[in-house]
């Protein structure tokens, strides 16, 4: 029952050739979008940043979503591969200082949790923009996703993303496009927290990641 109520609210439909399909047909691509410390520019720096990012906000036709998510930063990886160098180092003194050095994580860690953020940019693309569609379906806004439909749709939402992420370079950020296997754990993440926050994503099945 809360399996069904919980698919009843996603409104993701399917996610092929990196691109998320939504149930009412429209389709999004997702940009991971790297950051700057803007605190740590010149006035001036700031400035042309800020200017750049209003061309680039001016020059879109279409609309988009930016969307920063925080979450616990997972070491626990990080702290086994000490905990192995550990113990394959012959080095007394170095031993030691491995050990401290875990030990001072460890504190690190327990004084409170250290979170890690990433910022993305969703680029929206409907059904309804494709041409040759018929009046009625546009009307009723029941066009079918046909594989000529979505392939369609999946070039032009394509051309959108690479000219957000122009735009995007100009203020200073690299993007890269999601694929298959990113967008099924980054949406996996969302709604699994808990497991997520230490290092479990689920298996996926090699037909869905290509």
């Amino acid at each position: 029952m809360a399996q069904t109520a919980t698919q009843q609210i996603i409104e993701i439909d399917q996610i092929k050739e990196g691109v998320v399909v939504l149930k009412n047909k429209a389709l999004r691509g997702v940009l991971m979008v790297s950051s700057i410390n803007f605190a740590l520019k010149s006035e001036d720096e700031q400035n042309a940043i800020i200017f750049q990012f209003q061309n680039f906000l001016n020059s879109l036709d279409f609309s988009i979503e930016i969307v920063m998510q925080s979450k616990k930063l997972n070491i626990t990886g990080y702290l086994e591969k000490l905990k192995e160098l550990e113990a394959k180092e012959r080095n007394e003194l170095l031993k030691l200082q491995i050990a401290e050095y875990q030990k001072f994580i460890r504190e690190l860690i327990r004084g409170g949790a250290i979170m890690s953020k990433q910022f993305f940019v969703i680029v929206p693309f409907s059904l309804i923009e494709l041409h040759k569609l018929t009046a009625e379906e546009t009307k009723q806004k029941t066009a079918s996703l046909t594989e000529e439909r979505f392939q369609r749709a999946k070039t032009q939402l394509w051309q959108r993303m690479e000219f957000a992420a122009l735009g995007l370079r100009r203020c200073g950020l690299q993007s890269i496009p999601l694929n298959t296997t990113e967008l099924i754990e980054l949406f996996w993440s969302l709604y699994h927290p808990e497991e997520a926050e230490v290092g479990y994503y689920p298996e996926i099945p090699p037909e869905l990641t290509t």
